[in-house]
């Protein structure tokens, strides 16, 4: 069949015809893929093709390529390296290269994805050394088509995260540069091309940082940009907002200038306009001012505290000073200086909501939230003021979209100013706003329940519960009965109400406890009404949860009186996996099992031990829920969590269900297509062995080779599942205590392989935390290893590793990359490892004077908590006993 046809096929609304085609493409690709790619690209540079064969030859070129997953991505790569001739490569480039200029837009754009996709293998390979000076030659000389869809690949191939092109680009910045600029000046007549570069422009904004660092050509890059702003077509002037917070993000410590000659200006002028999306990318650049700024803030704190802390004092930040060495960012205070000009304005965009709008719409009004939000908590204290002024003079305005902006102004300022400034404000405005709960125009009652819930999230010490609770709850819950639209921020509000009034934990009455039998009953009944949507019901349960979670001792009589209710709920829903007729009937379904077994599992978690009466008649559910669940359903993830309740409440007991539960498990953690249940799985190993103690050692030849086939096998399995695994062996380990040495070599041996990993300090933040996360695994799987074996006094067999445990704590302590959580653990280790061997057997690793720094670091560090502080503290004696050869004595 000619390409032509089987392309033309692949855009059949006939599935099978569809399919056939794209299996005679792949046989093609797989028999001579050099032809194959020839033939593509033929078809999509031929201008006598009809546009839908040139823009189907494009796009099957670009997905040779291209790939979601990262080794696919490479495979794909591999196979144009090392598989397509030389003299076919430069066909097929030069055939797309000639596509750019065609006067088929949609050829052009496919051209340019398919150019972008080459040039993400062959630019960090130093291959294709002319192609940006090809398309810049484009732009500067070529026709208006070939000028855009040049432009338009810029953007492709800057539009980027791969690290090797990222590199490789920023050899590029002066061609990449040149370009664009030259299709964003205000001289360029054509708007299309306009639009090309500056969305062009957006996407090379990281590639160009040398060029950002010369304030000649700084100063004509935001030439063009601010001067874009105030073009005729407002598609330019959205790229040039859009250019604009983008700089504000990376280059803000270069701003100053600009924001007081023009900025200020241009982004209130831009949040003025009558086009929405310019509008809301002006609003998005203070919103992108706010956030650099709060963050600049919080890591000068940061610098500050470290600098000044208890070793260092003050006189080493003073002499970084003085050298100008300091780590200190310049924080210039443009949201505070701008709020008088810019508060005024989101206030007012505040009064334009869109009533006919989706909740998952971002209008413009929603955008001046978010942004109000931001300066709250970036400005403060100035802040409350014009806000005040704002809600006195709206809040009782005939038109609801201004009682609508008032209260929604006062939710969005409760995080950044002091609290004790908005205290006595909150107090004044509660029997007003749950009074808005029964406004006549729902958005405004909807508003009122989400301010309420940000009140009692942030400043909940302003809720007096002997004046206000009672008012607050009736409200809410009549706003959950009155309209479904308001389901989520009404349960959201009463969910940060029953946080706020839980107590302590264990305490028998709290505030909450004369109202939890009417909150239970309301959330039941909301459950059950006929015009309650999935969103409401999952709502209405969740809250529910809340309030099982925080109920007082004295409410545990009705907690376990809902069990009952619950449990009959979830057994009524059993019978209907077999009557279920489509795929929205199976969601909906199985989105109300999770509801219901979610608070099951809280109500297990609050009843611990009382649950027991309950125990066969809970597992038998939760049994035959995973007897009927279908495949790639998400309810054996809450099943197994459950599960993982019951076992910790019921410790020795929950033996019983072992086998007839285990084999879900085993399923579970072979399951590597399914890395979320087998991650579940995963942590239900280290609860169920630990509720079982020496019960669990039947089971643990199966979890052992489950778990070490993932951790050696998988390729599916995420690297931040693994760091569990090895703290699974740890828990494997203080369960069975001697009976682990069966399997001590093995996961030895897997320990000293993952302390090798390493990063780099200049790599991504992923493979740091990652390596973090794992050495946290490593440290905790030796913990429970050690107290094995202590106890089981087999510690002789710790013997041939006690020199690579003392050799990862050094490489743990000379990391600056370290957590609270890790350096906790690497105390536990450290004295367990000194009472393991009380006799001074290794007391030269305990005389190391990094080990008596560390110890010392550890506990000295104010920001950790005192459970980490107090393991430190316990290492040191440890520490102190086998320098000083105290052998043997163990204090309490």
């Amino acid at each position: 069949m000619h390409p032509n046809q089987v392309l033309g096929a692949t855009l059949s609304p006939d599935a099978a015809t569809r399919h056939d085609a794209e299996q005679q493409l792949l046989q093609a690709a797989n028999a001579d893929f050099g032809g194959y790619l020839t033939a593509l690209a033929h078809a999509l540079a031929e201008e006598q093709n009809p546009p839908e064969i040139r823009t189907a030859a494009g796009i099957v070129l670009k997905n040779a390529f291209s790939a979601r997953e990262f080794a696919r991505l490479r495979e794909l790569q591999e196979k144009w390296v090392q598989q397509v001739d030389p003299n076919v490569k430069k066909t097929v480039k030069l055939l797309a290269l000639g596509t750019l200029a065609s006067n088929d837009g949609r050829a052009g754009h496919t051209a340019a994805q398919f150019i972008a996709a080459i040039a993400a293998i062959e630019l960090p390979r130093d291959q294709w050394p002319d192609l940006m000076a090809t398309l810049v030659q484009n732009v500067n000389t070529g026709a208006d088509s070939v000028k855009q869809s040049s432009l338009t690949t810029i953007g492709f191939i800057c539009e980027t995260d791969d690290a090797d092109l990222r590199d490789a680009l920023n050899h590029h910045s002066n061609a990449i540069l040149t370009a664009v600029v030259q299709g964003a000046r205000k001289e360029e007549p054509n708007p299309e091309i306009r639009v090309s570069a500056i969305e062009s422009l957006v996407n090379s904004l990281e590639f160009v940082r040398t060029n950002f660092d010369n304030e000649g050509e700084r100063n004509y890059i935001m030439q063009i940009i601010c001067e874009a702003t105030q073009a005729n077509d407002t598609r330019v002037q959205r790229g040039a907002f859009g250019c604009l917070n983008k700089i504000m993000n990376i280059y803000y410590d270069k701003m100053q200038f600009y924001m007081e000659k023009a900025l200020f200006g241009l982004t209130i002028m831009g949040m003025k306009s009558e086009d929405e999306d310019v509008a809301k990318l002006a609003v998005e650049f203070w919103s992108t001012v706010c956030e650099e700024e709060y963050s600049i803030d919080d890591d000068n704190a940061q610098v500050w505290h470290q600098e000044s802390g208890v070793m260092g004092s003050l006189l080493r930040l003073a002499e970084a000073q003085s050298e100008g060495s300091t780590e200190l960012r310049p924080l210039y205070g443009f949201a505070r200086v701008a709020t008088p000009e810019v508060v005024p304005v989101l206030l007012y965009l505040l009064t334009k909501q869109d009533e006919d709008a989706a909740d998952d719409d971002y209008t413009v009004s929603r955008a001046a939230y978010n942004c109000l939000q931001l300066y709250a908590q970036t400005v403060g204290g100035p802040l409350i003021q014009p806000v005040i002024n704002f809600v006195e003079v709206n809040l009782r305005n005939d038109d609801w979209h201004n009682r609508d902006a008032a209260v929604s102004a006062f939710g969005a300022i409760m995080d950044g100013p002091d609290e004790k400034a908005l205290s006595p404000l909150i107090k004044q405005a509660l029997p007003v706003l749950i009074g808005m709960m029964n406004d006549k125009a729902v958005p405004v009652q909807d508003s009122a329940a989400y301010a309420l819930g940000r009140v009692c999230e942030m400043i909940p010490d302003a809720i007096d519960p002997t004046i206000h609770l009672a008012p607050l709850i009736s409200a809410l819950f009549a706003g959950l009965a009155s309209n479904p639209k308001m389901a989520s921020s009404c349960c959201w509000a009463l969910m940060n109400l029953a946080d706020r009034f839980a107590g302590e934990p264990g305490c028998q009455e709290n505030p909450l406890t004369k109202h939890f039998q009417e909150s239970v009953g309301h959330l039941l009944q909301v459950t059950e009404r006929n015009d309650a949507d999935a969103q409401l019901r999952t709502a209405a349960y969740e809250v529910l949860n809340s309030f099982v979670t925080n109920a007082a001792n004295d409410s545990l009589p009705m907690v376990a009186k809902l069990s009952e209710i619950v449990l009959q709920r979830l057994e009524n829903t059993i019978p209907m996996q077999s009557q279920i007729v489509s795929v929205e009937d199976r969601l909906m379904l199985e989105e109300m099992q999770t509801s219901l077994v979610s608070v099951l599992l809280a109500i297990i978690q609050r009843l611990e031990r009382q649950v027991k009466p309950q125990g066969d008649r809970i597992m038998r559910a939760l049994l035959q829920l995973l007897h009927t669940v279908g495949p790639n359903s998400s309810v054996p993830e809450t099943v197994f969590a459950a599960v993982g309740a019951l076992g910790n409440a019921l410790e020795g007991d929950f033996i019983g269900y072992m086998d007839s539960f285990v084999p879900f498990m085993y399923n579970a953690l072979g399951n590597q297509d399914d890395p979320a249940l087998c991650s579940v799985a995963i942590g239900l190993v280290s609860d169920i062995t630990r509720a079982l103690g020496e019960f669990a050692q039947p089971y643990c030849d199966a979890f052992m080779n489950y778990l070490l086939s993932n951790l050696r096998q998988s390729t599916t399995l995420s690297n931040q599942f693994k760091p569990a695994i090895l703290q699974c062996f740890g828990d494997i380990a203080q369960a069975i205590g001697g009976h682990f040495e069966t399997y001590l070599s093995v996961v030895a041996q897997v320990l000293q392989q993952a302390a090798t990993v390493t990063a780099n300090p200049q790599g991504s933040y992923e493979m740091l935390d990652y390596v973090i996360s794992l050495r946290e695994g490593i440290m905790d799987a030796w913990g429970g290893i050690v107290l094995a074996m202590r106890s089981s006094v087999k510690t002789v067999l710790l013997q041939p590793y006690v020199e690579t445990i003392f050799q990862l704590l050094n490489v743990v302590w000379q990391d600056q990359n370290r957590t609270e959580n890790l350096m906790r653990a690497s105390m536990g280790v450290l004295g367990d490892l000194a009472e393991a061997f009380p006799h001074g057997e290794y007391a030269n690793y305990y005389r190391a004077e990094w080990i008596t720094q560390m110890v010392k670091d550890t506990r000295a560090n104010r920001e950790f908590n005192p459970r980490t502080t107090d393991t430190a503290r316990w290492a040191r004696e440890q520490v102190k006993r086998q320098v000083g050869n105290v052998q043997g004595i163990q204090t309490a």
